[in-house]
């Protein structure tokens, strides 16, 4: 029997009608959902679910979207391509906001099907090898084709949990070629994170510590060289503004804001070039011995979008659950972080 969760009519931000691409909540439920379509179509997929079963479609038809191809690797559904359709009707809402083209990707599925393809490629994030896998070489190379389609300025990159960090990976290295995409990435993975993001004055002392022996590490074990190419890679990404969705008791996301955090801290007591050094390198990369390879959570600028719900789930989904960004009564709060 199929979920609840994953039927459209049942779960999803149908309350979003007339739908409005000039209105930001909407466009977010949006990117979501279509993330969520890429969740459902393995869900579909690795059930047998057939014509008159499966459930994905309505949640890109209901923004007028259709599908324009599936990303698959180990006979599992990671991602999906959709294309703007425009309405017969505009009367109700405007349309020169939407996207013409999304390439979506969903995060770690638990189940049977793609459970070991799925934690092999997670274990490949945290070790900054995710790059050399067959999924994200076919992720990049879909990502180029539709860029020289329909143009950087039509294309957006979505992506939840393990899906963002790819979006996010992808998004740093056409920007690095001067190619900015939008992108919405609900729940990225920065590492795991006991602590709750709070202004605990021991938490702020815990974060300039860590720029401290991080900044210190960078020196230690970096030639000059290697420093100077890392700082001209930040640069390169600094124009980019990703839109980053965390929850501040999810502990994989929610690193994101004590990271951003203690940017600010540090330049505020005059520490700015340690923070520099600190904020472009990774203290787990640096005491394993991996000094070559940029951490993948690494952001000079974003849009950082935090859930201040008094509830930190919807439904039975955690905090790190993808439903809580087109919950009716979520209460977001946005800060802007722009690298100068």
């Amino acid at each position: 029997m199929a979920s609840e969760k994953d039927n459209f009519f049942y779960s999803g931000p149908k309350f979003f009608e007339p739908f409005d691409w000039n209105n930001e909540r909407h466009r977010v439920s949006a990117a979501a959902s279509l993330v969520n379509g890429v969740y459902v179509s393995e869900e579909d997929y690795q059930n047998n679910r057939g014509p008159n079963e499966a459930l994905a479609r309505p949640w890109w038809d209901f923004f007028h979207f259709r599908l324009v191809q599936y990303l698959m690797e180990d006979n599992s559904i990671f991602g999906a391509v959709y294309e703007f359709k425009h309405p017969s009707s505009t009367s109700h809402y405007s349309i020169h906001k939407a996207p013409r083209c999304v390439i979506a990707f969903r995060g770690t599925r638990l189940k049977l099907g793609s459970l070991q393809t799925d934690i092999r490629a997670d274990i490949r994030i945290f070790k900054n090898e995710i790059t050399v896998t067959s999924r994200f070489q076919r992720a990049v190379q879909t990502v180029h084709n539709m860029v020289t389609k329909f143009g950087a300025l039509n294309i957006w990159l979505a992506g939840h949990s393990l899906g963002s960090a790819m979006a996010m990976l992808i998004g740093k290295n056409l920007a690095k070629s001067g190619v900015n995409l939008k992108a919405f990435l609900f729940n990225p993975p920065f590492s795991f994170n006991p602590f709750v993001s709070s202004n605990d004055e021991n938490l702020k002392h815990f974060l300039r510590v860590k720029s401290f022996i991080t900044a210190g590490l960078t020196l230690f074990l970096k030639d000059n060289d290697k420093i100077s190419a890392s700082h001209d890679d930040f640069l390169a990404v600094s124009s980019w503004i990703p839109y980053l969705f965390v929850n501040p008791v999810d502990p994989f996301s929610s690193g994101y804001i004590g990271y951003f955090k203690r940017r600010k801290l540090m330049e505020k007591i005059g520490a700015r070039k340690f923070e520099e050094l600190a904020t472009q390198n990774s203290l787990s990369n640096l005491m394993f011995g991996n000094t070559e390879t940029e951490p993948f959570q690494v952001l000079p600028s974003a849009q950082l979008t935090i859930n201040s719900s008094s509830s930190a789930s919807c439904g039975m989904l955690s905090a790190h659950g993808l439903c809580q960004w087109w919950s009716k009564d979520v209460i977001l709060h946005g800060i802007e972080y722009r690298y100068k």
